[in-house]
């Protein structure tokens, strides 16, 4: 695991966007096996073969975790975002089915 995404998720300032970062950081390693992680564009990116697969992005009021590469998965309602990339919005509170996002990751990445 790479330092700068240790630092950066350590940094942000809610308890509850640290739980849910490491939880969601915790699942693309479990389901992208040899994932590469670094910080671009001052936010998580995680790659596959040089490939993004996903993104953290921590904002005022949510974390948002996008999955690329979604274009020919189906997708449920809650996400949002273009064919080709799909995000999850997870608010203080929620309760994200982490078993669904893994196997959209696992599904996209597939393909990367």
């Amino acid at each position: 695991m790479n330092q700068e995404v240790t630092t950066f998720i350590d940094s942000l300032n809610q308890q509850w966007k640290i739980d849910v970062c490491n939880q969601l950081r915790e699942l693309v390693h479990k389901s992208i096996p040899g994932v590469e992680e670094k910080i671009q564009y001052k936010k998580p990116h995680f790659l596959k073969d040089g490939k993004f697969a996903a993104v953290i992005s921590p904002s005022k009021d949510a974390i948002a975790f996008m999955i690329m590469n979604t274009t020919e998965l189906e997708i449920p309602k809650g996400f949002e975002g273009p064919a080709e990339r799909k995000w999850l919005k997870i608010r203080e509170g929620d309760s994200p089915d982490y078993d669904l996002l893994a196997q959209l990751l696992v599904q996209a990445s597939s393909t990367l």
